[in-house]
């Protein structure tokens, strides 16, 4: 493949400031002095999808969620995209559905939570704790990509999902109630390393991150971009 080959696509709007945050992310993590030295980026912004969250929990609208997401990966190929990333953690409790579907999605999609436990695997991490939806939390997508490379996954408790929903929204509609930040804070005194299962953390851990003290925080999204980035180099090799 050539350089001007390697097209990005990003299955959005899960929610919009999440995939407007990425963007800003990919614009640093391939850093150019002139455009066109960065990869080629689609983004499908694809906002009217049903929830994730209450596909897993109620089963509402699970048909169309897939439906939507094929569609939408499908059309990122369409218009060019060699790798395609989602932008929600939750959405990929359902790729197996949508591989099963429109089966040419496997070779393109990068599962951000292989791409998570990969790296950790890499550092030898033996535990971490879990922040994320209460729907990726029980769906245990995690928990069982983790446990296949000896990872003990730990959550938040039910009891908590209420918390985690309230900074989550936050986000969502870029509210920022003063009560949100010491909700956020309480899950990082627990465990030293933690995974920011969801698309709309990283956000609120960049605005506290002097206030958290703990070794590690991984964010998926960072990690697909900056393994994407490593193939897309090696192209200029």
């Amino acid at each position: 493949m050539k350089r001007g080959e390697f097209v990005i696509g990003v299955l959005g709007g899960m929610g919009t400031y999440a995939t407007i945050n990425m963007f800003d992310r990919y614009a640093g993590i391939f850093p150019a002095e002139k455009e066109w030295d960065r990869p080629r980026i689609i983004i499908d912004n694809n906002c009217t999808m049903p929830s994730r969250v209450r596909a897993i929990l109620y089963k509402e609208n699970v048909d169309i969620l897939i439906e939507q997401m094929t569609d939408s990966i499908r059309g990122l190929i369409a218009a060019g995209a060699t790798r395609i990333i989602l932008g929600c953690n939750t959405s990929h409790v359902f790729l197996p559905d949508v591989y099963e579907k429109f089966p040419e999605a496997k070779d393109h999609v990068v599962d951000m939570v292989e791409c998570c436990a990969e790296q950790l695997l890499n550092e030898n991490v033996r535990s971490v704790y879990l922040l994320a939806t209460e729907g990726t939390i029980l769906s245990r997508i995690y928990d069982d990509t983790l446990k296949k490379y000896g990872i003990e996954c730990v959550t938040p408790t039910v009891n908590e999902f209420s918390d985690l929903r309230e900074c989550i929204e936050a986000v969502k509609q870029k509210k920022d109630p003063e009560y949100v930040k010491s909700i956020f804070l309480r899950f990082f005194t627990r465990y030293d390393r933690c995974i920011l299962g969801c698309t709309e953390l990283p956000i609120l851990y960049e605005k506290y991150k002097e206030e958290i003290k703990v070794d590690k925080v991984y964010d998926p999204l960072d990690l697909i971009l900056k393994k994407i980035k490593k193939e897309f180099d090696t192209l200029h090799s």
